[in-house]
């Protein structure tokens, strides 16, 4: 699974970053790699120099092997603290997407007699 990371110039230490949250997000979805073959990270402070309350933006995009892309988005104070919180909705997410994927696999249905 590749991962690929984008932020903006207003996140500091963007490769400490980069490599962290990263590392967070694998952990997280480590279950799902042999189904996905990518994930986009997005991380952004949406107010920049202003400062506030959950100004962190992270969104996560995966790629499933088949299937349309399904993203996520979270805010919290900090980018760390956001990545996690989009880890956790795109594990939910993923597994409600493969477990329906799994539930609506039929067996092909037996001849029927009359």
């Amino acid at each position: 699974m590749q991962v690929q990371f984008n932020s903006d110039s207003s996140v500091m230490g963007t490769e400490n970053v980069a490599t962290r949250i990263e590392a967070q997000v694998r952990e997280k979805l480590s279950r799902f790699e042999d189904r996905l073959t990518r994930l986009e990270i997005h991380v952004r402070d949406e107010n920049a120099r202003k400062g506030g309350a959950d100004d962190k933006a992270c969104v996560i995009e995966a790629r499933p092997r088949s299937g349309a892309p399904l993203s996520v988005t979270a805010h919290a104070a900090d980018v760390d603290t956001a990545a996690r919180v989009a880890g956790t909705k795109l594990a939910k997410l993923l597994d409600r997407q493969f477990g329906k994927a799994e539930k609506h696999k039929h067996d092909p249905s037996p001849d029927k007699v009359i």
